[in-house]
């Protein structure tokens, strides 16, 4: 088993519901949710939005692979209503988003995915939940 931990963000529709709705199939097909962050509340980052984010981080014990969990987390964000990713650092809103931050200890740095996610420092709206539920890690860690 690998602990793992993933941000995720909405700011469309019932935030709250869109959250809860995610940590629910997160658990049923990705793994234990061993433990989940408060809900922030937070401005859209790198796009202009009217709508504000809130977002959460949970560490979660998986016995999937870091590219199987990839997939897994993609298919979860289609099926909750999500249409399109954000690509080449243009951003939109979106009912659902979530990132891979942290893998055990690996370190993956593919044009698919990179772990550790590559913006965790520069984010409060990640680094806040984090430090919440893991209070070791920093932003010097990243």
């Amino acid at each position: 088993m690998s602990v793992i931990y993933l941000g995720i963000g909405t700011n469309l529709g019932n935030r709250q519901k869109n959250l809860e709705s995610a940590v629910d199939l997160l658990e049923k097909r990705v793994g234990k949710c061993r433990k989940i962050s408060s809900f922030y509340k937070s401005k859209p980052a790198g796009f202009d939005s009217e709508n504000d984010f809130l977002n959460a981080v949970l560490e979660i014990e998986t016995c999937l692979l870091p590219f199987a969990l990839l997939h897994e987390t993609q298919k979860i964000e289609r099926e909750l209503g999500r249409t399109h990713k954000s690509a080449n650092g243009i951003y939109h809103d979106r009912i659902i988003d979530i990132d891979i931050l942290l893998y055990d200890n690996e370190i993956i740095d593919t044009p698919e995915l990179k772990i550790p996610h590559p913006h965790i420092a520069e984010r409060d709206f990640v680094l806040t939940p984090l430090r919440e539920i893991a209070p070791l890690f920093t932003a010097a860690h990243f």
